[in-house]
């Protein structure tokens, strides 16, 4: 994508577009599967949706990944108990998805399950599914946590908020 038509996407959107995106009941319902989620196991999860980056972040060049990695740190989705953290992050005006697991889980996941993983919200988002998609996304997430990191019988607290963030 040419640097012009990169900042006219970047900087047409905002969070405002993506809460209309997804509206206040979608994030609700979003929200209620992370926390539904990671019931069923020891791993914290978080979704991230960035309507467009910053002008400092585009003039810097950064990409989807490294954005998404930035974030990764922000929202101390690394900094769990069991290194098991996963990051869904989505940037609306490059159609990107970036999910990032903590060493803990992606050391016993193999790649193209997380290649899955993005085909499929990928798809839905393509088809303007964007509650859809990401639910989906946070089941099968949620599945390999339960598969890799199952609940202990020890107290399971709750580390990261399970709000949808929305920048």
């Amino acid at each position: 994508m040419n640097t012009l038509a990169r900042w006219a996407r970047h900087i047409w959107l905002d969070a405002a577009d993506t809460r209309r995106l997804l509206g206040a009941a979608g994030l609700q319902r979003l929200e209620q599967a992370v926390r539904d989620s990671e019931a069923r196991h020891m791993g914290e999860l978080r979704v991230c949706v960035e309507a467009g980056l910053s002008a400092g972040a585009l003039w810097r060049g950064i990409s989807s990944r490294a954005r998404a990695i930035e974030l990764f740190s922000q929202l101390r989705v690394w900094d769990t108990e069991h290194n098991n953290g996963v990051l869904i992050y989505l940037l609306l005006a490059e159609r990107r998805i970036e999910i990032l697991a903590d060493r803990g889980l992606h050391i016993r996941t193999d790649s193209a399950v997380w290649h899955g993983i993005t085909q499929q919200l990928s798809a839905s988002l393509q088809s303007g599914q964007y509650e859809a998609g990401l639910t989906q996304a946070i089941t099968a997430v949620s599945e390999l946590l339960r598969q890799h990191f199952p609940l202990s019988g020890r107290p399971n607290p709750n580390e990261l908020p399970d709000a949808v963030v929305l920048i």
